[in-house]
């Protein structure tokens, strides 16, 4: 018998169709999350998932998407094809068992699929359910089979539509609009980042993503294609080019540690955030788990023992803790778990205790050898571990102050702060706005019962830039967490936020619909980011929309949120209609404000969220940090979308 024959095979009898998919439709947030934009691009992952499982297996190399012009989708992969032959137990073609039973794959057979990333989601046939049209065509055993469905029913048998030597699965399906009712449009950055992300996630692929509802300079579809020789060590590269490096080198490993793949790279720059970001099996676990505690375990251990060895902690009058160690550091690490074990609110907390003594094991031979062999990196990195240190000792101090502000009772409220009368967190919400002007008339203007103002003067500290115990004494930063109610620091990480006492369910940020206006919501964003970034995920931060125009034709008064809104309006008015342009909150009196921007039956609030963290961190570095190249360049290609007063 040959070595492949003894191989165990990817067919029809891998297929296990697990439950069905009844409630897909009924329920879609239940598999997807929620039916908004975030649920609408997660279908597009699930099938590209499928494609990298392929080429995690070593079956396939190139991965194509498309966005046609009516926002449907289409993948195609040279994997093996999905099986078509008639699958026993359910007595159909695997591949109609594979579209139509949810939890149904190749990758619960273990001889098929060694770890997946779609094992996390909900597979392909809840994208099949979700979507009003879908079409599968497989590249198999010299054939092209196909197969199409309607809201996941199937229209017809799996038949052969001809011949042909490729492999491969293309899939093109069109989100359901009775089920995605608030939008169908794909965000051609959004899939890009997730994209891009893959392609650095697993080194080697080739991914190209095609955006064919618009065309280039030279008349060519928008395009863009992914492919990382180095994987992490780009990665980290691309996350912290707006940095300033402390290390020219990126510390990297890549192995198996008691039967666990384990990938790392990290480098340290000058900046005085922390910046970890970890992966399993291709998903972003941003609440961590057990991979970053190994990380965290190892690295401090090990950076310890060498800085105590080296005896420049010698003049240090008190105990280095494990947050001094990871300051100004970037960091990815990525795990390959055969049967990953999630915890945590949105299930993105990998459980599975083997895996901490795995990466720790990892990180710890990692940094050893390293610092053995860049016995110069190695003492910068312990200077500014001192460094962070001693800061760190100062930012506890400040911390301890706005500690004692919060927990004191109503009487230790910031003096600015215009509290509302209900009690009940959930009915709450609170304005931060720009200036003691806007301020006085959102106060004037509020429903009292549930909505208070928290003025604020200027433009806050942008924390990107400070050092911790410089943002905690900050007098405005003070009054946030003052006012929020909200508790910080835990052992492990010194910004750690506990919601318990969260006085308010909703963070609105209300500033001039300007570029300063612009410039303040970034810097308030920047801060909540770094350090309430526990707020942003719960889903509590709003930025208020606040009107650019009031078109007037004698008694009749209309609103316009941009260019186009206020031209519409002053045409329907058909001629002699007056503009008021309004350059801040202050302009607009009580009435106006709350008519426009507070008043909950007419306002639009914008929700801020969390696609892609990693991505996030880049773009807040790249604004708020030190370098400008990279910063003008950003401006440049996104100034068409800016608003610019002058």
């Amino acid at each position: 018998m040959s070595e492949e024959a003894k191989k165990p095979q990817y067919s029809e009898d891998s297929i296990q169709a697990l439950e069905g998919m009844e409630h897909v439709r009924m329920r879609p947030s239940m598999y997807i999350g929620d039916v908004g934009t975030r649920g609408l691009h997660h279908l597009v992952y699930e099938v590209v998932d499928n494609s990298i499982d392929e080429a995690m297996g070593g079956h396939c190399d190139t991965i194509n998407v498309t966005i046609n012009e009516d926002n449907s989708i289409t993948t195609k992969d040279n994997g093996r094809g999905i099986p078509v032959g008639i699958h026993k137990k359910e007595g159909v073609s695997a591949l109609e068992v594979v579209m139509t039973k949810i939890g149904a794959g190749g990758k619960f057979d273990k001889d098929s699929y060694k770890v997946s990333g779609g094992l996390h989601g909900v597979g392909v046939s809840c994208v099949n359910a979700l979507s009003s049209h879908l079409k599968a065509t497989v590249f198999r055993e010299g054939k092209i089979w196909e197969q199409e469905y309607e809201r996941g029913k199937t229209l017809y048998p799996v038949k052969s539509i001809g011949e042909s030597e490729e492999t491969g699965t293309v899939v093109t399906f069109t989100p359901d609009n009775t089920i995605f009712s608030q939008t169908t449009e794909y965000s051609y950055d959004t899939l890009a980042n997730r994209m891009r992300e893959l392609s650095y996630l697993n080194k080697g692929i080739t991914i190209t993503l095609t955006d064919k509802r618009s065309k280039d300079e030279k008349g060519e579809y928008v395009s863009e294609t992914f492919h990382s020789q180095e994987g992490l060590k780009e990665f980290i590269r691309f996350l912290d080019e707006t940095r300033e490096p402390l290390i020219q080198k990126v510390i990297s490993m890549e192995g198996e540690k008691n039967g666990i793949p384990v990938e790392v790279a990290m480098v340290y720059n000058t900046g005085f955030t922390e910046n970890l970001h970890s992966y399993v099996n291709n998903i972003n676990t941003h609440e961590g788990g057990t991979h970053l505690s190994g990380f965290r375990r190892g690295l401090t251990s090990t950076l310890k023992k060498y800085a105590d060895s080296s005896g420049m902690l010698d003049k240090l009058k008190f105990e280095i803790a494990g947050d001094d160690f990871r300051e100004g550091l970037t960091a990815i690490v990525s795990v390959k778990v055969a049967e990953p074990q999630f915890e945590g609110q949105t299930k993105t907390k990998l459980g599975n205790r083997e895996v901490t003594s795995a990466v720790s094991q990892s990180v710890s031979e990692m940094l050893t050898n390293y610092l053995e062999e860049h016995p110069d990196d190695a003492k910068v990195i312990v200077q500014k571990v001192v460094l962070a240190a001693t800061a760190r000792h100062a930012a506890a101090k400040a911390r301890e102050m706005v500690q004692r502000k919060t927990v004191m009772s109503i009487g230790g409220l910031p003096g600015k702060l215009s509290d509302c009368s209900d009690q009940d967190p959930a009915n709450c919400e609170v304005f931060l706005v720009e200036g003691d002007s806007a301020g006085g008339t959102a106060k004037q203007g509020r429903d009292r019962k549930f909505q208070a103002i928290l003025p604020l003067r200027g433009k806050i500290l942008n924390v990107e830039k400070a050092m911790q115990h410089k943002v905690f004494e900050n007098e405005e930063i003070k009054n946030i967490y003052t006012a929020l109610g909200v508790t910080i620091g835990t052992e492990e990480d010194s910004k750690a936020l506990n919601l318990e006492k969260l006085r308010y369910h909703k963070v609105v940020i209300m500033c001039d619909a300007d570029v300063d206006g612009s410039h303040i919501e970034t810097l308030i964003l920047t801060f909540f980011f770094r350090y309430m970034r526990e707020l942003i995920e719960g889903g509590h931060v709003y930025i208020a929309t606040p009107p650019l125009y009031l078109v007037k034709k004698g008694t009749k008064r209309r609103y316009a949120w941009n260019d186009e809104e206020r031209d519409e309006i002053v045409d329907s008015m058909n001629g002699g209609a007056g503009i008021q342009r309004y350059k801040g909150l202050g302009e607009m009196n009580a009435e106006q404000l709350w008519d426009t921007t507070m008043n909950p039956d007419f306002r639009t609030l914008r929700q801020v969220t969390i696609d892609n963290a990693t991505e996030s961190d880049r773009i807040f570095s790249m604004l708020m940090g030190d370098e400008v190249p990279p910063r003008r360049e950003f401006i440049e290609k996104n100034a068409v979308y800016a608003n610019i007063d002058v």
